[in-house]
């Protein structure tokens, strides 16, 4: 699938998947912002068109316990009618955050369907039933 890109970076590098099979696209930091104490945002100097009935999500990379911070809305969300600057903001400490050229975050692009929600008196029955957290005692 094409999608398109625009560097609004001179920096900016084109997210390419770095082994085969890998579900993410690494994003390279291009830009930081300190926002206060506790928290960085960093721009990656890209914007993309997502396709319509698609969505674009932002997740840590997985080396992200070594900067000791956390993407601080857990997954970002990217729809298909945003055209801005691709950014995470992140939590952490000043001592440990990353800097620029650093791959900090991935996203990821997926299809989704269109919900229309259908009000009824009662759902169906299931084993699980409307047992809530830890009901299933694993």
């Amino acid at each position: 699938m094409k999608v398109n890109i625009k560097k609004i970076h001179k920096e900016a590098v084109i997210p390419v998947y770095s082994k085969n099979g890998d579900a993410g696209l690494d994003l390279t930091i291009t830009s930081i912002e300190k926002l206060d104490d506790e928290h960085y945002k960093y721009g990656f100097g890209l914007a993309i068109e997502i396709p319509k009935r698609f969505v674009g999500l932002i997740f840590p990379r997985s080396s992200i316990y070594k900067q000791k911070q956390i993407l601080s809305n857990s997954v970002g969300v990217i729809d298909s009618g945003y055209r801005g600057e691709i950014s995470a903001v992140m939590l952490g400490t000043s001592l440990h955050h990353y800097k620029i050229g650093d791959r900090a975050a991935q996203l990821i692009i997926l299809p989704y369907p269109a919900i229309e929600f259908e009000e009824v008196d009662e759902l169906s029955e299931t084993e699980r039933g409307t047992g809530g957290y830890g009901h299933t005692g694993r």
